[in-house]
């Protein structure tokens, strides 16, 4: 059992408040993901749950017992981090076993428990080699799999791919998405990389200065967000965002995804700034009159010259209504 709650949690520094009131509910075996920009307090709600950050009020419970005055090793808890922190003159198998040993587990109950997890990181041929000798995608596959052989009640994941290579992020985002289907354990995952979010999480808490703007579901977050916020942060190339007025319309703000906008027509009119072809699809950045720049995406190979005059359109039933304040008007 892992499931995890947060109930008015807050965290000041000082006079300066980084996490305002916190209200969150985590199934046992959900990966759920928090999710913001730099500084918005993803990491240290995080360590807060790890309990390596005190809280200043409210309150944080595993399976319905209250965990703020618990030590860290006593939460049940195992996190990996960013950086790898490994024992460079120990083996990848001493690594792994490293807090069995020290919590008195019998040898062979840890032979088995990192073979175990050896197994399912496909670390079995580099159990003897220490981590100079591996590549970062292995070194943190060792560090996942330390975390696996405890057999804790959560995983926390603080920006473990951010060290990768893009290659290397994409191969260990499916990894640890295969590794939560077969542990079926919670996790918990920070990332400022809405593609991880997306890929990853069965529940995205999105996070701005402390405060929860939105959770839900990947697909409902894109499809339904609450704010600009939210509908601006959530999908990559974000959301487009028009000056209602100016399209008569009696919303303040329009939000129109990148897909959604379409190449001619004369209810927007621009200019091409520039143009990206990625092979499956094209990205033709507009200048439009009276909006600022917006970002079409096509499927395939589409050709549009730079400064070329281009007019738009858009599906009114695909677009999004905001109020003043950023709003969504439902």
């Amino acid at each position: 059992m892992g499931a995890l709650s947060l109930s008015q949690v807050t965290k000041s520094f000082g006079a300066t408040d980084v996490i305002k009131g916190v209200d969150l509910e985590v199934a046992d075996g959900e990966f759920c993901v928090f999710v913001g920009p730099s500084g918005c307090g993803k990491s240290t709600l995080l360590r807060m749950i790890a309990g390596l950050e005190d809280v200043s009020a409210g309150e944080i419970a595993i399976d319905g017992a209250r965990i703020n005055d618990l030590a860290p090793a006593k939460r049940e808890i195992a996190m990996v981090f960013q950086s790898y922190a490994l024992y460079p003159h120990m083996t990848v198998r001493d690594n792994m076993g490293l807090a069995l040993k020290q919590a008195g587990t019998p040898r062979a109950e840890i032979a088995q428990a990192t073979d175990r997890a050896a197994a399912m990181l496909a670390l079995d041929a580099l159990m003897a080699r220490r981590p100079a000798e591996l590549s970062g995608g292995q070194r943190q596959r060792v560090a996942i799999g330390r975390a696996i052989v405890r057999r804790p009640k959560l995983f926390l994941f603080d920006e473990p791919l951010s060290n990768l290579d893009a290659a290397l992020r994409v191969q260990t985002r499916i990894e640890i998405a295969r590794l939560h289907r077969e542990l079926g354990a919670t996790m918990i995952y920070v990332t400022h990389d809405q593609v991880e979010a997306m890929t990853l999480a069965d529940k995205i808490v999105v996070l701005r200065a402390g405060r929860v703007e939105q959770v839900g579901r990947p697909m409902d977050l894109y499809n339904d967000p609450d704010n600009t916020f939210v509908a601006g942060f959530i999908g990559s190339p974000q959301m487009n965002f028009l000056k209602g007025a100016r399209l008569g319309l009696n919303s303040d703000t329009l939000g129109i995804r990148p897909e959604h906008l379409l190449p001619g027509g004369s209810r927007i009119q621009g200019r091409v700034s520039h143009v990206e072809k990625l092979g499956g699809e094209t990205l033709a950045y507009v200048q439009a009159e009276d909006h600022g720049l917006l970002t079409l995406r096509m499927f395939g190979e589409r050709d549009f010259a730079v400064d070329e005059a281009l007019g738009l359109d858009f599906d009114p039933d695909r677009a999004f209504h905001f109020d003043a304040e950023g709003q969504r008007l439902r």
